[in-house]
């Protein structure tokens, strides 16, 4: 790979293939150095317009879009591109599948097949399978197959408020390494060895004093002050907006953790537990570094879309309105959770629409960079809080919709403690309108709306005793107003004969098919549940969690007629071969596949690389 004089190489991210239509398309990358560049597809003509956001002394994020100069581009063909940079062009080998001259994508039409997970925690101890996904789409293009036209990612790419102590110490090298530009310093006081600050992180994040806290709560009584940041794992919650983006170059490019020294990282401390703890996820952190290229491969050559949920940005992200209301009511836990939803939209969330909507921000975020380099961003704040399109679709076949259920939000406005709806009224109804008049519709939620009832009982047994926060109470079904607005929705007669669900969040995986109970029209939903990346449920509690479910609420279950969807007849479906199950904790990104529209197959591609198929015939 070609280097400048800092030994820094050219590319540090990318190329991304992302949002790709007749009309034009996006690719996304990062550069040690500012640089013009151009994307060119081979064998058609086109012209590149760029749009680049400095973010440090050598880190400059770039997204080309790529548009016809007469016609428009073909549809369902693969493309190959080449990437110029300063008029040089670059040698994108390492981006290709094996014997492939360039990186190639498809605009997609008609889909065929799809990837789609959620959950990549990159410390976690199970395999990373979009390492396995990427072998599968190179072995596919390898038999002249397009493989996958989509990979869609709906949440938690990455894991800002779960970090990993060794990631920690390698997002301030490369921040120094890159001179990526640091934020106003935050009203915190934070010791100034980040060597001192591992583990130690959720001592120094705000809390409300529990004389604050209501008086009818337990936590007013035991004089408990109650954490702004609610994860159980915040012990080195990213705080700093460069930290975030560390963070994003860290997950995505194999090339930025050539900048840094992960292998002789050590824990400066003498906590025994913690040094266990430090040497596991170092261990584990390595492991996924050197899968990173085979991830690149993947990224550089499926057209791919994503959509945040919680972790993205911090733990119950908007889960109540009591947390949104103590968030926002403190200037540093506003500031932390902003720096989340900023490299979100920078490394995320421009690519989803090629800079339809989301380049509005562009300007005022440039603004904000001060004359010594330093981020002023208070100011970004109300354009970024007020930005209301996250959400998008895809005029694909089937047509897929995207919600961002977290910005949405139907707040119980009575109890600030319970949890919110998903999706607030306006959203529902907008969603309502987009699946009529279809035949087939994709929708990525990404929290499952047919969920496992016996775990969202749970659920709703912490939340009657007042603590939502702590069992993650965010599904469809927690909020009574988007519940009954959504599975009304349903079942209408003018929605489509079939709809995909696909969604993530959970840990685990599974494959429900949903029909209405009562009435003529035909329609079926398939809730298509693919979670975790690289990331994995405790497997002896799914298993009797799922034999719970089964014993509850089987089929001929009284407790069906008390839960909210009793007028859905929900089927589990059961995995193909030995050891049936229908809930699969084993990190695994879903593979779906699909024929005149309708769903075929429905398997997980694991991290270790083996396959898992449903049944998709009625139990």
């Amino acid at each position: 790979m070609t280097t400048h004089t800092a030994q820094l190489p050219v590319l540090l991210m990318g190329p991304m293939v992302r949002r790709a239509e007749q009309t034009g398309m996006c690719i996304q990358f990062a550069t040690s150095e500012s640089a013009n560049c151009r994307v060119e597809l081979i064998n058609h003509e086109c012209y590149s317009e760029q749009q680049s956001i400095t973010l440090g002394k050598h880190l400059h994020l770039h997204f080309i879009i790529i548009k016809p100069i007469n016609n428009q581009f073909p549809l369902d063909s693969l493309l190959s591109y080449s990437l110029f940079i300063n008029g040089s062009a670059i040698d994108l080998s390492p981006w290709c599948f094996s014997n492939k001259q360039a990186p190639a994508f498809v605009i997609p039409n008609k889909l065929d097949d799809i990837l789609h997970g959620s959950c990549r925690n990159a410390h976690h101890p199970s395999k990373d399978s979009l390492v396995s996904a990427s072998h599968w789409q190179n072995t596919q293009r390898g038999n002249n197959n397009q493989g996958a036209q989509l990979l869609l990612l709906s949440g938690d790419q990455v894991y800002a408020d779960d970090v990993a102590g060794p990631m920690l110490l390698v997002i301030h090298q490369l921040i120094s390494k890159l001179g990526i530009y640091k934020e106003q310093p935050l009203a915190l006081t934070l010791p100034n060895d980040i060597n001192a600050q591992l583990y130690n992180r959720h001592h120094f994040l705000p809390k409300t004093p529990w004389q604050k806290r209501p008086k009818f709560g337990v936590g007013y009584w035991l004089r408990k002050d109650e954490p702004h940041f609610s994860s159980i794992k915040a012990h080195n919650h990213l705080i700093h907006f460069e930290e975030y983006v560390a963070l994003y170059l860290l997950n995505f490019s194999a090339a930025a953790w050539q900048c840094v020294d992960i292998k002789n990282t050590t824990y400066q401390s003498k906590n025994s537990q913690n040094q266990i703890i430090f040497n596991a996820e170092k261990t584990a952190l390595i492991n996924y570094s050197q899968g990173l290229k085979e991830v690149e491969k993947l990224f550089a050559n499926v057209s791919t879309l994503m959509m945040f949920d919680d972790h993205d940005v911090t733990d119950d992200w908007n889960l109540t309105a009591g947390w949104e209301q103590a968030i926002n009511n403190n200037p540093s836990s506003k500031r932390i959770v902003n720096n989340g939803l900023i490299s979100y939209w920078l490394f995320q969330g421009m690519g989803n629409d090629a800079l339809t909507k989301t380049s509005v921000l562009v300007t005022p975020f440039k603004e904000s960079l001060a004359a010594n380099n330093i981020w002023e961003l208070k100011a970004f704040d109300k354009p970024l809080n007020d930005f209301n399109d996250w959400h998008y679709e895809l005029t694909t076949t089937p047509k897929v919709v995207v919600l961002d259920t977290r910005t949405h939000r139907w707040r119980n406005e009575k109890n600030f403690n319970e949890p919110s709806g998903l999706l607030d009224w306006k959203r529902l109804t907008e969603l309502e309108a987009s699946l009529l008049s279809h035949n087939q519709v994709i929708i990525v939620s990404p929290a499952p709306v047919f969920g496992v009832k016996s775990i969202e009982a749970i659920q709703a047994l912490f939340n009657m005793c007042g603590q939502p926060l702590m069992v993650d109470v965010e599904n469809w079904m927690a909020h009574e107003g988007s519940a009954k607005k959504l599975l009304d929705t349903f079942r209408r007669t003018d929605t489509p004969n079939e709809t995909l669900i696909l969604s993530g969040d959970v840990h685990y995986s599974f494959c429900f098919s949903v029909q209405k109970r009562f009435g003529d029209h035909p329609n079926r939903i398939w809730q298509l549940t693919a979670s975790g990346i690289k990331n994995e449920f405790p497997r002896k509690l799914i298993n009797i969690l799922d034999k719970l479910d089964s014993i509850l609420y089987g089929p001929k279950s009284p407790l069906n007629f008390f839960t909210k969807r009793w007028h859905m007849e929900v089927d589990k479906h059961k995995t193909i071969g030995e050891g049936q199950k229908y809930l699969v904790s084993d990190s695994a990104i879903s593979l779906i596949t699909l024929e005149q529209g309708n769903l075929a197959r429905y398997q997980l591609i694991h991290g270790d690389g083996h396959l898992t198929e449903f049944d998709l015939e009625e139990q």
